[in-house]
């Protein structure tokens, strides 16, 4: 068990790290910074993302997010499987951040005197300490805030990284999100020309251990820190218990589906913090697939499925051209259909029978 005390003695130290931190100088003033207008984002639970122009509209702006740390208990699947998570904004992944190449994300990071543990903040996105995890470490009861300048494009992981085997257990708990960064002149295709989409969702994917107890059965446990001896043995076997799309085996299916139009253009951003996946549509293609994530490197075309790295986020274009439902899934088939790893979009529209239809209806076959 982790107790209070330990956990705010390790945020000490690392408070001792970030004082140790070499001073650079700035490549703005602050003048320069206070000059710059400034847009407050409300943002929203996944799969959903908060309004934001595909082309950026002026020069370079601060934009200011708020994200407040919960610890709480979340039950994973249908059998009440409980997962004592670690969230930002209290969902499994913490909310997609959209900002323009430029930028500057100003982050302030709240941590209850409600939650027992102390966390920060990663952003792949960011350039030095530890991807502002360094400057970013908080106890219950205090807040921080974050500014860096986004200098790179594409998508990128954020996850909390309070230092040593804390990390992991973090990320696993549900502790990651993601952040995208646009070109100011929006997508691109892979001839250079401009692409945009009428819908985006986020899909966060996870992979969960859950100790059990001696007759099999799924622990559960009063706090966060009351089951860590237990979830890092399992942690150690590299073998999750459950992988899910957005905190849940579920999450994203029957009325929680994903809803589109034929004829609609859908980005669809997909995070994993720990573990490598293989995205794939069933019935649908990536018309154009940001496989590593980032912008400025020209888009791949028509894949079947593709791969996102463990620790990053890809992105993929697909216009929907049939109505039904498209199943979503990491084609790590075992992990889609046992262990959770499976979304729907939910299509509305006219069929075509030029791209597919039933020549023949089943019937008995045929003696002669």
């Amino acid at each position: 068990m982790i107790t209070r005390r330990e956990t705010l003695f390790g945020a000490v130290i690392g408070a001792a790290a970030v004082a140790a931190l070499p001073a650079f100088p700035a490549t703005v003033t602050k003048a320069d910074i206070r000059g710059l207008p400034r847009e407050k984002i409300k943002l929203v639970s996944p799969p959903f993302v908060h309004p934001h122009d595909q082309v950026a509209k002026g020069g370079p702006k601060i934009v200011e997010f708020t994200i407040t740390i919960e610890e709480k208990p979340m039950v994973i699947d249908a059998d009440g499987t409980q997962l004592n998570a670690m969230t930002y904004n209290g969902s499994i992944p913490g909310p997609l951040m959209v900002v323009h190449q430029d930028d500057y994300v100003e982050l302030t990071l709240i941590n209850p005197d409600t939650n027992s543990l102390a966390h920060n903040i990663d952003f792949h996105a960011a350039t030095g300490a530890l991807g502002g995890g360094a400057l970013t470490l908080i106890n219950p009861g205090e807040q921080v805030t974050l500014r860096f300048k986004a200098t790179r494009t594409g998508t990128f992981v954020y996850h909390c990284a309070p230092g040593g085997p804390m990390i992991p257990w973090h990320v696993v708990s549900g502790m990651n999100g993601a952040i995208m960064v646009l070109p100011r002149n929006g997508l691109r295709n892979d001839k250079g020309g401009p692409v945009k989409y009428d819908k985006i969702f986020y899909i966060g994917e996870s992979d969960f251990y859950i100790p059990r107890d001696e007759k099999g059965n799924f622990k559960s446990y009063e706090s966060a820190g009351d089951g860590y001896d237990d979830i890092v043995k399992v942690m150690r076997g590299l073998i999750p218990t459950h992988v899910v799309f957005n905190g849940k085996v579920g999450s994203l299916t029957g009325d929680n589906a994903m809803k589109a139009k034929v004829g609609e253009t859908v980005l669809i951003v997909h995070s994993q913090a720990n573990r490598d996946t293989r995205p794939h549509l069933i019935g649908g293609h990536g018309d154009f697939v940001w496989e590593q994530g980032k912008f400025a490197n020209p888009p791949a075309k028509d894949l079947e499925t593709w791969f996102i790295r463990g620790g990053s986020a890809g992105s993929a274009l697909y216009t929907f051209l049939q109505p039904g439902v498209y199943a979503y899934v990491n084609h790590n088939l075992i992990e889609a259909v046992e262990l959770g790893a499976t979304a729907h979009f939910m299509v509305e529209g006219e069929w075509n029978d030029d791209l597919m239809t039933q020549v023949e209806a089943p019937k008995p076959i045929a003696t002669n």
